[in-house]
């Protein structure tokens, strides 16, 4: 079996609304699950050509509510500057969006897992929560497509996200826009921006098992 390309497959859709958006056509909705600001720094500027978008900041793994409003509040930052950079007065701004804080759905689902290593099956359930509840925030809101920034991590299983997220959009009835946002220099050009936007850049995940395996030397997913 050939393995997927994502980012071919999100090319030939913003191809394709490219074409119509030349001949005059709507941009459709996106809801973007965002974990962080470095790592929608990229994507945000990516997608801004092809949809309006709706910044969806839902995090439960990030259980030390001090970290947690830190890179909420860097993401609302971030968003404000895109909007005013990026988007004229007649455009449709970044809407920026926050679900509840809900760190005790996060660690009942970690029970069990809590010696898996970073990157093992309580990172994919912890994908599958984050997705999960996008996908219903898409659905509610009438959105066309929901993607998360996630893949953009070189540590991160792009084709777990996107299994995942193409899985709850059926069950929600939304589509979900394929995404491996680490490529075409999506990675590197995070780290860029991050620079130029002065954006707080976490050294691990967000939850506490990721803030032990960093003390102890590890290496780290982002968030």
């Amino acid at each position: 079996m050939n393995k997927r390309n994502y980012q071919r497959e999100l090319d030939e859709i913003t191809g394709k609304i490219e074409k119509d958006l030349a001949k005059g056509g709507k941009k459709p909705s996106l809801l973007l699950h965002s974990c962080c600001a470095p790592c929608s720094s990229y994507c945000l500027l990516y997608l801004l050509k092809y949809f309006d978008i709706t910044d969806l900041y839902y995090n439960p793994n990030i259980t030390d509510e001090d970290e947690y409003r830190h890179r909420r509040d860097e993401l609302k930052r971030l968003t404000d500057e895109y909007n005013r950079e990026f988007l004229g007065e007649d455009a449709l701004k970044i809407m920026f969006i926050e679900g509840d804080h809900e760190p005790e759905l996060f660690l009942e689902m970690a029970k069990g897992l809590e010696k898996e290593k970073e990157g093992g099956k309580r990172c994919y359930k912890c994908y599958e929560l984050r997705l999960r509840k996008a996908a219903e925030y898409a659905k509610n809101g009438g959105f066309d497509y929901f993607t998360t920034t996630l893949s953009i991590s070189p540590l991160k299983n792009a084709d777990w996200i996107n299994e995942i997220g193409e899985r709850v959009g059926e069950e929600y009835g939304v589509k979900h826009l394929p995404s491996d946002f680490k490529k075409k220099d999506g990675y590197l050009t995070s780290i860029r921006l991050s620079k130029e936007y002065g954006l707080y850049r976490q050294d691990y995940c967000g939850c506490e098992f990721s803030k032990q395996n960093r003390r102890s030397g590890d290496p780290e997913p982002e968030a």
